[in-house]
């Protein structure tokens, strides 16, 4: 399960990328639309523009605008910057690795064989859709396991 941290970090996203090219958005504007408290959005704004996907401009003509075109930002790179692993077991992890305390053998760990297939699966649809891609939501493939 993702954070609502992660959720409104990418409501954020979203509405910058549907704002023309150039064009900024301003916090509350973007609060009030996407209902994310002010406050909230503040710091994950912060922490999306030291990650360089958003960049901020002071004044009468300022707010927030992507960096990064929507084609670009996936939505897999978002979630491990805000939440970090995409793994439900802690085995599973690719840089957060640490072994499950009562598996005696990940080998032969029928759980762990189940929840990486899941976990593979989840991280090529996460790392192959962009924000444009969610804007165009009629266009994304649906997979059938």
């Amino acid at each position: 399960m993702i954070s609502q941290k992660a959720k409104y970090a990418l409501r954020a996203l979203v509405s910058l990328a549907r704002a023309e090219r150039g064009q900024t958005r301003m916090i509350g504007e973007i609060s009030r639309d996407q209902a994310i408290p002010k406050k909230f959005l503040e710091q994950i704004l912060l922490e999306l523009k030291r990650a360089g996907y958003v960049s901020s401009r002071r004044g009468r003509m300022g707010g927030y605008e992507l960096i990064k075109a929507p084609e670009e930002i996936m939505y897999g790179e978002v979630l491990r910057l805000i939440d970090g692993p995409i793994a439900p077991l802690p085995c599973l992890s690719k840089i957060a690795y640490r072994k499950c305390e009562d598996c005696g053998d990940e080998t032969s760990c029928e759980i762990r064989h189940v929840f990486e297939r899941v976990t593979l699966a989840t991280r090529a649809v996460l790392d192959r859709t962009s924000l444009a891609d969610s804007l165009n939501l009629e266009d994304l493939p649906v997979e059938a396991a």
